[in-house]
Order: C-alpha cells, then structure tokens, then sequence
C-alpha cells in the first residue's frame, strides 16, 4: 500500500493502541485526536461534546480511523452513562464526517467504529449466523449504533468512502472482557454466564488490526464490515476453551438474576445477548485470519501476549 496520512481517534483504546504502531511500521505517517492539551506534534487536539475540531489541522489527510467512544461495558448503565454512551460515538462521528466533507482534497476513506450491537440481543442461532445485511436488531445498543452509524452520512454523502466497524468481542489479554475475565479464571472461578447458550461473535485483537489495515486498502469496501471471526461460539464453549487454555477448572456458573441485579441492563443487552455473525464481507475480500477458531485465538493471546 502507497504510504498514507492517516488520522486515528481513540488511538490509547484496546485496538487503537496496537493499531497505531502497526500503521508506522507499515510507513504511514499517523497523527492523533486527542481531548487533552498535545504533547507531541502528532497529536491534535479536539473537543467532540463542544463540537471544536480545526478542518485546517485535517489538511491533506488521506484516511481516518473513528474509534473513540466510552466503554460499552466498563461501567453499570446508569441514564447518565446511557447519554454518555451515546453522545461519545454520535457526537464525535458526526462531527468528523462533517469536517471531512469540508476538506479540499478530500479523504479516500473513512472508517468509523460501530459495533454488533446493531443486531440486537437475539442474532443469529440455530438457524445460522447473520451476514452484515441483516436488519437492525431491537433494544438500547441496536438504536445506539443504528444513529452512530447514520452519524456518518456526511462524509459518504460528500464521496468519501466510508466503512462501518461493526466490531464484535475483541480478545486481548491486554483489556476489554477478556481482559476482565483472565484473574478469575486463573484462579480457577470463571464459569460460564447465565444458560451458556447465548452465541459470542469474538476477533482476536490480531486479527481487528489486520483486518483494518487491509480496509484502508481495499477500494471496492464500503458500508457494514463484520468484524469478528469465522467460528462464533456459544459462551458455555468460551468458557470451556479458556478454562482449558489456562488449565484450570470452570465449575461455577453465574445466574442471569445474579449478572442483571450486578450489571443492570447491560446484563441483558451485554454478557447475556446472543450474536452469532459472519464475516461476510471480510471473506469477500479474500482475507485470512490469524485466529479463526477459540482455540487457536486463545492460544495466541495466552502465549504471545496478542
């Protein structure tokens, strides 16, 4: 790929973090959105809420990758969190595209977070898993990422390329859920959550990278992109290739009453959804993933660090 500028939000998150070193390994030139004062001169500064962001600082830019957003489940979904959920994504989003629509010449893409909320709570199953032209699901996160992906219309509207993340569970050990999970499985006390039947659509953090460096590539990629592996699994089958990966048991179970009275609604638009995708478009890239099962994944990312 032709060595691009390219300008990333959220770039301290899970997969901005991995994302950016990646990026000037590949020789692009990558400049950061940051809220805070800049400290180096590949930073700039915006402010989403107040709707500040300079078009000038954008000036020449040939992608940008939109990842910034509060955690979905870093904390319980209070109303306040809720706005602040939602006004994290749509805000921002839409001010970037609006700003990219200004700029002369234009960016060649823009890809924008989203997320399998999209689907709802109840996806997929035994009928098979949902490509990314399933319609939107029901429910808090479904409305969430139906409004933070329309976010983006100016900038497609404006003839920008634009791609829509819609990211599964990404697999770290460096954070997110399984991040969370990694000291109570080690400790022999992980288990699986409610039934265990509800369907994880999962990426390794790997494999999120890659594939998001071959978007900023592939000219022919617009819309929807699912972003998670080819081999979904239940959360009972999770729960069982972790225990196995770290060789401790997984006896306990928590109860769905227990998880909605510690996570509230979350518990049942989170932990508890069932989301079995496929990666349909990714596929009809020709894309090859690194981690396409558990097992493998977990492997990966117990041993080298992923």
């Amino acid at each position: 790929m032709v060595a691009m500028r390219i300008v990333v939000t959220g770039a301290s998150g899970l997969i901005g973090s991995a994302l950016v070193p990646a990026l000037r390994e590949d020789g692009h030139t990558v400049t950061t959105l940051v809220r805070r004062t800049p400290r180096t001169g590949g930073e700039i500064q915006w402010d989403p809420a107040a709707g500040r962001l300079d078009p000038a600082a954008l000036a020449g830019t040939d992608a940008v990758v939109h990842l910034a957003g509060a955690g979905i489940g870093d904390r319980r979904w209070t109303d306040d969190y809720k706005r602040l959920l939602r006004d994290s994504r749509i805000a921002g989003t839409d001010l970037l595209a609006r700003t990219l629509a200004t700029l002369t010449p234009l960016p060649q893409v823009f890809l924008s977070g989203s997320a399998i909320g999209w689907y709802g709570t109840s996806a997929g199953g035994d009928a098979g898993p949902l490509d990314e032209t399933a319609p939107a699901g029901a429910g808090f996160l479904a409305r969430l990422v139906e409004d933070w992906e329309a976010a983006a219309t100016p900038a497609r509207e404006a003839g920008i390329r634009v791609a829509t993340l819609r990211t599964g569970v990404v697999l770290s050990r460096h954070g997110g859920s399984l991040g969370r999970q990694l000291p109570l499985f080690r400790l022999g006390l992980g288990g699986r959550l409610g039934s265990g039947r509800q369907w994880l659509s999962w990426i390794s953090r790997t494999d999120q990278v890659a594939a998001l460096r071959l978007l900023l590539a592939e000219d022919s990629v617009a819309g929807p992109v699912n972003l998670v592996a080819p081999e979904p699994v239940t959360n009972a089958a999770f729960t069982a290739a972790l225990a196995s990966a770290l060789h401790r048991p997984a006896f306990a179970a928590v109860p769905r009453l227990a998880l909605r009275a510690a996570l509230g609604e979350f518990a049942d638009e989170g932990v508890l959804a069932s989301q079995r995708l496929a990666p349909a478009v990714l596929a009809g890239t020709g894309f090859r993933f690194a981690h396409p099962d558990i097992d493998t994944a977990l492997r990966a990312i117990l041993t080298d660090g992923a």
